[in-house]
């Protein structure tokens, strides 16, 4: 890794969101205080281009270029010689004549194999979206307001195929309706920033709104938390026609509930443990990845806020139990079905941008 000097020193920190139920809305009198944005659901990486020298900074500060070598030509080609930006890094694909972002696609690059990081970045190629600039020229932008930052972000990054600028709004019945419509391209909620804001790196000073969701789960068995004591997640699992998939798992217990769980399910169970048939990866090759299969008799409510494919896109969080419901009635009907949009669509100047937003 070359050398970057640069006035920003390397690796940033980013700034954070706090969670929040509803988008914050603007005040009822006076100029807007909040910029809207849709929130990616990629990598966070904070770009750093002096010259031919790029890296990609993760949010625990290492650097990503070795996975993304499609996307360190294209800032070569895209971005300004000297500038340190904020953003996402995505994998857009095309999926039912839509493209949208596979979140499978962008897991699959952190790879330790440089044939295969070459081949994917060929077949599943990155891009970057940008949403804040911290440093152009020479010039550090960190203690603008953030609608100074914006400004010239837009005036700097002029865009090409592979680096592209998110779209903003401050409209807040504009940012609710993204909210809703824009998950079908695989995007996370919607992001509130202070316009006064300066950029404070590793603080919760943006809003972040997710999709959060329930559903009733058949559940199929357990792991054992990697302590030893008591349940690490419950696995779940929906019937799709006769068959019943494993869905992915819930946690967030509390230490004394895990015990309790554990205890509790030992009747349920049927047999030794067994081997799930997920395979290693990059987060589970060393990891026990053995599970106790359980009688399906018990329904569980959880939160969760995607789906990828027929799997949870993340773990989700276990609610309450449902005993007046049937594992056989917990299928995949219940679930929402986000309407489809397209990437596109989502990028500042986007075909569905409303007029006079970027």
């Amino acid at each position: 890794m070359g050398a970057v000097d640069l006035p920003i020193e390397w690796p940033v920190a980013p700034m954070l969101a706090k969670a929040a139920k509803t988008v914050p809305e603007q005040p009822g009198d006076g100029p807007p205080v909040w910029l809207y944005e849709p929130k990616w659901d990629g990598f966070r990486a904070i770009v750093f281009r002096d010259g031919d020298e790029v890296r990609l900074g993760s949010r625990g500060g290492k650097d990503l270029a070795r996975y993304f070598p499609e996307l360190v030509e294209a800032i070569r080609r895209e971005l300004p010689e000297r500038v340190v930006v904020d953003g996402e890094i995505v994998v857009p694909r095309e999926i039912d004549g839509r493209t949208r972002l596979d979140w499978d696609a962008l897991s699959e690059r952190i790879h330790p194999a440089d044939s295969r990081v070459q081949m994917l970045a060929e077949k599943t190629p990155s891009m970057f979206v940008g949403f804040d600039l911290l440093m152009h020229s020479g010039t550090d932008f960190m203690n603008e307001p953030f609608a100074a930052r914006r400004a010239k972000l837009l005036e700097v990054m002029v865009g090409g195929d592979r680096c592209q600028i998110t779209s903003t709004t401050d409209d807040t019945a504009t940012a609710q309706d993204w909210f809703q419509r824009f998950e079908g391209a695989g995007l996370d909620g919607v992001i509130a920033k202070k316009l006064d804001s300066v950029y404070l790196s590793n603080k919760r000073e943006m809003v972040k709104i997710k999709h959060a969701r329930t559903a009733d789960c058949a559940l199929i068995g357990y792991r054992v938390h990697k302590s030893g004591n008591g349940i690490g997640s419950l696995l779940l699992g929906l019937y799709d026609g006769d068959q019943l998939r494993m869905i992915g798992g819930a946690s967030a217990f509390t230490d004394k509930r895990r015990v309790e769980i554990l205890e509790e399910l030992q009747p349920l169970r049927i047999g030794e443990d067994v081997v799930s048939d997920a395979e290693a990866n990059r987060w589970t090759s060393n990891k026990d990845r053995s599970w106790v299969p359980l009688r399906v008799e018990r329904v569980v409510e959880v939160a969760y806020d995607q789906m990828e494919g027929q799997r949870l896109r993340h773990a989700a969080r276990f609610l309450r139990w449902r005993p007046d419901r049937d594992p056989k009635s917990c299928t995949y009907d219940q679930l929402e079905v986000p309407v489809d949009y397209d990437v596109a669509d989502v990028l500042a100047g986007g075909p569905d941008s409303p007029a006079g937003e970027s």
